[in-house]
């Protein structure tokens, strides 16, 4: 007998969304050290309470840096990519009132200034190709990335997973819908994100996450199956991708960013540009990782294989 799923009532879902307005609305008034002080002690509590993501942490970084680190500090940057973790979604609460008040919008921009000059390139690349992909590892504060873009001009949709909670939805994303960007559902996307492509928009996408329907492609020197809507939409549309990213710097509330240089697609085969397209998008997002690596989200069980799935095609003969 098939059980029924359950599902929230109304008053539940209602209750969710009062909870999160109000840390959002608190959020204004705390200062930055003290959010810090708040993800440091929830990011060891999840560090040291789930086993399990702590053990993909290690596991990962353990592989990843092989042999460049030692276990003390693979401990360290799984115990800090924790804390950032955290850190990530207080910081984005508290600037959501930068976001959406006018006065304050200036403030951000101030915060963001060396990020934001450095999208003039990006802006340059959007402008010259008529809409671009633009693509982030979940690294630093990725939500920060389309507010910096829309600061600087750029028009861009961003793909998003749909809430089961439809009112924090419309919460959550309001902010972005309220500074001019767009929202593409995540299920079934690739249609509209060709779309929003053709119209001169840029579209922005973390690519980064395990699929079992990818491309088998080194990370980090071991093969992770890869989303391959990236490189399609690159091919099919004529479009450049961008690998970019927004990274703290140890002094709060300033930041590094990354533009690479645009990737785009050749004369090739599909199937070899598919494959060095994404392993370029790769590549880039992995150096970028390097040099922050307490800032990735080393939680992710990013090499996950999966049971009876092959990938579409594997760089491995």
């Amino acid at each position: 007998m098939k059980l029924k799923r359950l599902t929230r009532s109304t008053p539940v879902r209602i209750l969710e969304v009062a909870i999160v307005y109000v840390m959002i609305s608190t959020a204004g008034f705390v200062p930055i050290r003290v959010m810090r002080g708040i993800s440091i002690a929830l990011g060891d509590a999840l560090f040291f309470v789930s086993s399990r993501r702590r053990n993909i942490a290690l596991d990962n970084l353990t592989k990843a840096f092989i042999s460049e680190k030692n276990e003390k500090e693979i401990r360290r940057i799984a115990r800090e990519s924790c804390r950032q973790f955290i850190f990530t979604f207080l910081e984005v609460m508290k600037f959501r009132h930068h976001f959406n008040d006018p006065d304050r919008r200036n403030s951000f921009r101030q915060k963001t200034k060396n990020i934001s000059d450095l999208f003039k390139n990006l802006r340059e690349i959007h402008d010259s190709s008529g809409g671009c992909i633009i693509v982030t590892p979940h690294i630093g504060n990725w939500e920060m990335l389309p507010h910096i873009a829309s600061n600087a001009g750029i028009p861009v949709a961003v793909v998003a997973r749909p809430l089961d909670n439809k009112y924090l939805e419309r919460l959550i994303y309001a902010d972005r819908t309220s500074s001019g960007q767009g929202l593409i559902h995540k299920n079934n996307a690739l249609s509209a994100l060709r779309k929003t492509l053709r119209s001169g928009i840029s579209v922005g996408m973390l690519p980064d996450q395990s699929t079992a329907k990818g491309l088998e492609i080194d990370f980090f020197g071991r093969p992770a199956t890869t989303t391959p809507v990236p490189a399609l939409l690159s091919i099919n549309c004529k479009k450049p991708i961008v690998v970019v990213a927004c990274c703290r710097k140890n002094i709060l509330e300033q930041y590094d960013g990354f533009v690479s240089a645009p990737i785009w697609p050749g004369n090739k085969n599909k199937k070899e540009e598919i494959f060095r397209i994404t392993t370029e998008m790769n590549r880039q997002m992995e150096k970028i990782i390097r040099k922050y690596p307490e800032q990735y989200l080393w939680m992710h069980n990013r090499w996950k294989t999966y049971k009876g799935q092959k990938a579409i095609f594997s760089e491995r003969k």
